[in-house]
């Protein structure tokens, strides 16, 4: 079964920019995990989780990481 990792982001956020290279650089050693990006100034629930922590990344909806994210602690986390 494939994991669905999602990032929330929003736009002019260099937070969520750094965030992105790292997901990237994960994502190509782990071809089977689905990955999503959502805007949170799309979606008012969003704004309201997480407005003060983005970058929000998700895996499989879980909460895994705010502001940055770790590489091998994500690795860890997708194996």
């Amino acid at each position: 079964m494939s994991k669905l990792l999602t990032l929330i982001s929003k736009p002019g956020c260099h937070l969520c920019d750094e965030a992105r290279e790292v997901i990237d650089v994960v994502l190509r050693d782990f071809p089977d995990v689905q990955f999503q990006e959502k805007n949170m100034l799309d979606d008012q629930k969003l704004v309201n989780l997480y407005s003060e922590e983005i970058p929000v990344v998700l895996i499989d909806g879980r909460q895994h990481s705010f502001w940055r994210v770790d590489e091998e602690r994500l690795r860890s986390a997708l194996a």
